[in-house]
């Protein structure tokens, strides 16, 4: 594993990683003290924990499956850390009572794991977690299991509790959205390098590098020549046939220099005028809210259109002639080409 040092603060944020081929789970256990990193360091609020076996870090963590002791009721799942550190069953049970009402589920305390559904044991699992009083919360991709619907209940439900106890909370998720919607800082990892570090808004719309912006999303890239640059803006030749202003993404750019320039499918518009470049329409898919229309340049390359479907909004028909143009120039980021 590459150097790395992570600092978890006690302010109450909650951060997702995403990664790429990085170990989400090998990092959560480093960090948790299962397994010792061969380099770097780990701190909590102030302190160096590397030294401290996992049960001395004052970390909570639910796993994937949730792990919950399918012989111990609901109560005493969440006592189980309590109990281990020897808190009188008097106290376990009050502390129990509260974390359950404050998961939600009151009247579940006598039922078995198995006498729940996958969302309520859910909010078991981080009740448990919740109970030893944490400095930070781990969760390894707490939502995998559920559905669609579930999922975005829970996730609704997670930064509620979030916010309610102000744990530093730490997610390892390969759903991008999911970290987008929850995180208040995201960090973005590909093959051991931190990407990019910042809230979801600056990844999303400000990435550093091509792959933050490829990787984070969905992006157009289209191929192009710079003919003029500052720090600020930079006006692009795209193959496909026309100039547009780009933010330089990726730092100065060189005149002349080649350069990829990425637009979200959202971040394009139809245009009526001459403005733009031009393409053929060779397929619109209704997708419940929006519409994607993909459209063919004239360098040959393909890009997607996104729609907000409002009011009578429509496919557009196959072979329709179309010119395009980004929303605004600071949504359109150019990166210096690559081999």
């Amino acid at each position: 594993m590459p150097k790395l040092t992570l600092k978890c603060d006690r302010r109450g944020h909650e951060t997702c990683f995403l990664f790429r081929g990085n170990g989400r789970q090998h990092l959560l256990r480093i960090i948790a003290g299962f397994i010792a990193q061969t380099q770097g360091r780990i701190i909590i609020g102030d302190d160096i924990v590397d030294s401290l076996p996992p049960n001395r870090r004052a970390v909570g963590i639910v796993f994937q499956n949730y792990a919950l002791f399918p012989h111990l009721s609901i109560s005493e799942n969440v006592a189980y850390g309590l109990a281990a550190r020897g808190i009188d069953k008097a106290s376990r049970q009050r502390e129990a009572q509260r974390l359950l009402e404050l998961v939600q589920l009151p009247t579940m305390a006598e039922r078995l794991p198995r006498q729940l559904s996958g969302g309520q044991q859910q909010r078991v699992a981080l009740a448990r977690a919740l109970a030893i009083k944490p400095s930070i919360l781990l969760l390894d991709e707490p939502f995998a299991a559920l559905d669609k619907n579930l999922r975005l209940d829970m996730q609704i439900e997670v930064k509620r509790l979030q916010r309610v106890s102000g744990i530093t909370t730490l997610i390892v998720t390969h759903d991008q959205e999911e970290a987008l919607s929850m995180a208040d800082r995201v960090a973005v990892l590909s093959h051991g390098k931190l990407e990019q570090f910042g809230s979801p808004s600056d990844v999303y719309d400000r990435p550093q590098t091509l792959f933050v912006n490829t990787f984070v999303g969905s992006t157009n890239r289209m191929p192009g020549v710079v003919v003029s640059a500052d720090r600020t803006a930079a006006k692009v030749r795209l193959d496909a046939g026309a100039e547009i202003i780009a933010r330089p993404a990726g730092g100065a750019l060189a005149e002349g220099g080649r350069v990829t320039v990425c637009i979200r499918p959202e971040h394009l518009q139809f245009v009526g005028d001459e403005t733009g470049f031009a393409g053929v329409v060779g397929m619109s898919l209704p997708l419940g809210a929006t519409v994607v229309h993909e459209v063919t340049t004239a360098d040959g390359s393909g890009v997607k259109v996104s729609q907000a479907r409002i009011g009578e909004t429509r496919a557009l028909e196959n072979g329709a002639a179309v010119r395009l143009a980004p929303l605004a120039p600071s949504l359109a980021n150019a990166f210096p080409a690559t081999l």
